[in-house]
């Protein structure tokens, strides 16, 4: 009997920052509220996570259209911040963000592993980013040098547009050769992120404690105890769960039992929520 090809999984989408690389996603973090600190804007940490996993130039857009940040802006400025200004946020972010993410850049507990263990699955590995190619160029290399090699790379700015759309998505599956959508698997731990892997038509898991929507450093969630652990991975699963996301893990060392479900319910004739 020939098998259908929706039988079985063909590839896994990963995001980078907190989903494979740098557990709480922090690197971004310091750059966004250091940028417009220049500009003689004061932004917090938990203001500029918000839009986290968006293309970074949008995710200033947002920033800028939050009415409190605006407010900081007209009183600083003496205008509402406009495009010329999120440009101005935006050159100086880019070049903070470049030399700080080397800093962040230790591969999650268990990504290797996991990454391996889909390819022994003959699964392709592909991968997409809110980060520009420019940071990329400084990410991947330690990156491979740690055992992580995805068979694609598309960066926020390659296309026309970007994250919550899917055409990011689309790239990959043009560049990796997979197809359906709904034979792919798209891991992240941003609400674009995800987003983005619905727009395409794929499956989506969410990541709740290594990513964005907890935000903490390995050591830091480690420290936390069993109590708040709870409370901070249920918010962030909630987060998850909002989106319509398929499945929700811890981290992608947590993703290999969630693939073998996948492939189940597919077996079954189950497909992506829509």
């Amino acid at each position: 009997m020939t098998e259908t090809p929706f039988t079985h999984l063909k590839a896994v989408v990963f995001d980078w920052a907190g989903t494979m690389v740098d557990f709480g996603s922090r690197a971004p973090m310091g750059a966004f509220v250091e940028a417009y600190g220049r500009l003689g804007v004061e932004i917090s940490i938990d203001e500029a996570r918000g839009p986290m996993g968006l293309p970074k130039r949008a995710h200033i857009a947002a920033l800028m259209a939050d009415p409190a940040i605006a407010a900081r802006w007209r009183a600083a400025h003496g205008h509402a911040p406009g495009e010329a200004d999120i440009d101005a946020v935006y050159d100086v972010f880019v070049p903070l963000n470049e030399a700080v993410v080397t800093d962040y850049a230790d591969m999650i507990p268990g990504a290797v592993e996991t990454v391996a263990t889909c390819r022994a699955r003959g699964l392709r590995i592909g991968s997409t980013t809110g980060y520009v190619r420019s940071i990329m160029e400084r990410l991947t290399p330690i990156a491979a040098a740690a055992g992580y090699v995805p068979d694609n790379l598309v960066c926020a700015g390659d296309l026309a547009d970007g994250r919550p759309g899917p055409l990011m998505m689309y790239r990959t599956f043009a560049d990796i050769g997979v197809f359906p959508p709904a034979a792919v698997v798209k891991v992240d731990d941003t609400e674009p992120g995800i987003l983005e892997g619905k727009a395409a038509g794929t499956w989506t898991v969410g990541l709740s404690v290594s990513g964005n929507m907890v935000g903490l450093s390995l050591a830091e969630w480690q420290a936390l105890g069993a109590d708040e652990q709870a409370a901070r991975r249920a918010e962030a699963e909630a987060k998850h769960r909002a989106l319509g996301v398929d499945y929700v893990i811890d981290s992608v060392a947590d993703l290999m039992p969630v693939l073998d479900a996948i492939e189940a319910r597919m077996a079954k004739g189950d497909g992506p929520s829509a």
